[in-house]
């Protein structure tokens, strides 16, 4: 049965303050990383149809993001997060505030505390944001706060349930496998079907599935309409038992795709000690875009760039 996902959004005027409780099917540790990763916060920190564009973000007690709110004419509107505490996912605190293109902050501004909390697979996320000033929640709350921030945070739920199954390999052994996995803007299923025809196979798995597959459950937030036609996974062996698998990953998601991040080499090792020990060699010197950790959705997972700039998927679920 499908549990339904608190959502709570209390104005306090007396103190200034607004309460926003919500839960999010997604473990602990990816909840973490979708808050404090700007790779992760920019597909979904934005109500479409703007987006979130970050400049730069250091993610430590006295750090900073400087980020920009991006509108569909190219219209910019930049914000600042200064980190004023952290408890590794557990809390933290931060104080956000509007500012120009050169970083001056336009104060006042308010001060966020975030808490996170699991249990049984489902995340908790209490954040309460305090106001400097009574004319500063107003002003905020006017500007539309409230149902920007709650499309916000649907959009990540939604991106934590397309992702449940983006990861569901239709992968039948513990046989090793080295895949391809290519993203794309909303036309994978041209690309795929040009593939088809030159290498002369057939779709594995369940075939084309896309965003309109997922079942609608209780909780979560439906898929988009421009989106439900777009290929959520897809898999076409090409040659010498090597698979391509791929997505399409929309602007309308919070997407930003470019040469460089459009493809990884996806390694399913035997077992979960290989697993290890291929993403530390190949982080060495690199950059880590997701710790090697065990996913909500079942498998032992991380990616990573390495130090040539190549990108990297490790996954290992063992088979029952």
């Amino acid at each position: 049965m499908s549990q339904t996902l608190l959502f709570d959004f209390i104005v306090n005027k007396e103190t200034s303050t607004v309460q926003v409780t919500r839960e999010f099917s997604a473990n602990l540790d990816l909840v973490w990383e979708a808050w404090t990763n700007p790779e992760y916060l920019d597909q979904w920190w934005a109500p479409k149809p703007w987006a979130s564009r970050t400049s730069y973000m250091h993610f430590k007690v006295g750090g900073r993001r400087f980020y920009a709110m991006v509108g569909p004419e190219g219209q910019e509107h930049w914000s600042v997060q200064e980190y004023t505490s952290i408890t590794p996912k557990t809390n933290f605190k931060m104080k956000n505030a509007f500012a120009d293109k050169d970083e001056n902050m336009q104060l006042p501004g308010s001060d966020w505390d975030l808490n996170f909390q699991e249990k049984n697979g489902i995340t908790k996320v209490s954040i309460t944001i305090y106001n400097e000033s009574k004319e500063r929640m107003e002003e905020m709350l006017k500007m539309g706060f409230q149902g920007g921030f709650t499309m916000c945070l649907d959009s990540l739920e939604q991106y934590f349930k397309a992702g449940f199954m983006l990861r569901q390999q239709n992968k039948t052994s513990n046989a090793a496998r080295v895949c391809t996995y290519l993203n794309f803007p909303g036309n994978t299923e041209e690309a795929f079907l040009f593939y088809k025809s030159v290498f002369k196979s057939e779709f594995g798995g369940k075939g084309l599935q896309r965003f309109g597959d997922i079942p609608a459950e209780s909780g979560h937030p439906p898929v988009a309409e421009e989106i439900k036609k777009m290929i959520l996974h897809v898999e076409l062996p090409i040659l010498g038992g090597h698979v391509l698998m791929a997505t399409d990953a929309p602007p309308e998601m919070g997407f930003t795709l470019n040469r460089g991040n459009n493809m990884h080499i996806c390694l399913e090792p035997e077992t979960r000690e290989e697993a290890k020990r291929l993403f530390d060699a190949l982080s060495a010197g690199g950059h880590v875009t997701m710790p090697l950790q065990d996913m909500f959705f079942g498998a032992y997972f991380g990616e990573l760039s390495d130090k040539f700039g190549i990108n990297w998927m490790i996954s290992y679920t063992e088979k029952k």
